[in-house]
């Protein structure tokens, strides 16, 4: 995980801890910080009171709450005031919430998936909320067999609305990201490399900009989006898309990091590239009135002293 924010004198502070497999994350309406690991949902909160500091940080992330799942491959989380966090759990093609009765509580599944089996179908990755409701979510096919969407990565794409069932946009090249933002449903074509919204009169998708590699994960911040950017892994999953091609004809390389796009022209207007061991990012998020953020991880003797009492 990177936490990005600024110093005092104007520069960037990047704070990083490691976490295995670190995946989907949400931000509550309580400042609640949900991250989704390999096998576990962590629930951070802020252990600083406002206008608090510590080494020059305003917030200081502790994972106060950690719920097994099992490796059910979550993608995106949302937050709900009266369940906690809902998410998606790719591996078994539905939207998921916490229950204390086992590893996850079945939410909701397409009305083409008839059955809960741990066999990504799918691909059913990330979905778009409105005060907490799921509203759209996106899938890479329609399809109803084990790994099935693979064979539909070019133009099998879906949005689906969650309350009817039935698809609102066709034919995208493996969507990711739906978000809801000033009356407008946004997402990435990650097979194209492109970031646009739905035309939700006629379903078409529009597109704002092209991105350089394959993109996961969007946040909006005014006028702006931050998109998450990431190099393609050199396996089935990534090959044969135009994403390739795209690249190819404009003689650029695929790079890792965030793009800040503007929504009214497309112009990326600042670029944050991440070089070395990381190659991928998966999901990005604002953290309301933070400025510069960091986080306790499991593998220094931090988290033993790190302790809040309530009253």
């Amino acid at each position: 995980m990177f936490f990005v924010g600024l110093k005092p004198d104007g520069a960037l502070s990047i704070f990083e801890r490691t976490f295995p497999r670190s995946m989907g994350m949400g931000v509550g309406r309580d400042g609640a910080l949900w991250m989704s690991s390999l096998f576990q949902m962590w629930r951070f909160r802020n252990f600083l009171d406002p206008g608090q500091v510590k080494d020059g940080f305003d917030a200081v992330y502790v994972p106060v709450t950690g719920h097994t799942t099992g490796d059910i491959d979550i993608h995106d989380i949302h937050t709900d005031e009266l369940d906690g966090p809902v998410f998606v759990a790719t591996r078994f093609n539905c939207l998921a919430s916490l229950t204390d009765e086992g590893s996850f509580k079945v939410r909701w599944k397409p009305p083409f998936i008839d059955r809960i089996a741990a066999e990504d179908r799918c691909h059913l990755n990330w979905f778009a909320a409105e005060d907490g409701v799921p509203k759209y979510v996106t899938c890479v096919a329609k399809t109803n067999v084990l790994d099935g969407w693979r064979e539909h990565r070019r133009e099998g794409g879906m949005v689906l609305d969650i309350e009817s069932g039935e698809a609102v946009a066709t034919g995208l090249s493996m969507p990711h990201s739906p978000r809801l933002h000033n009356g407008k449903l946004w997402l990435i074509q990650s097979g194209t490399g492109e970031f646009g919204h739905i035309d939700m009169k006629t379903g078409k998708f529009e597109a704002a900009c092209f991105l350089q590699g394959f993109a996961r994960g969007v946040t909006f911040l005014g006028d702006h989006a931050i998109v998450g950017v990431s190099r393609p892994r050199q396996e089935r999953t990534f090959e044969g898309l135009e994403l390739s091609e795209r690249s190819e004809k404009e003689g650029v390389s695929p790079v890792c990091g965030l793009a800040v796009v503007n929504l009214s022209t497309g112009d990326i207007k600042h670029r944050l590239t991440i070089e070395g061991v990381v190659e991928e990012l998966h999901d990005v998020i604002a953290i309301p009135g933070v400025i510069r953020p960091m986080a306790l991880g499991f593998k220094s003797d931090e988290i033993r002293f790190a302790v809040r009492p309530v009253e």
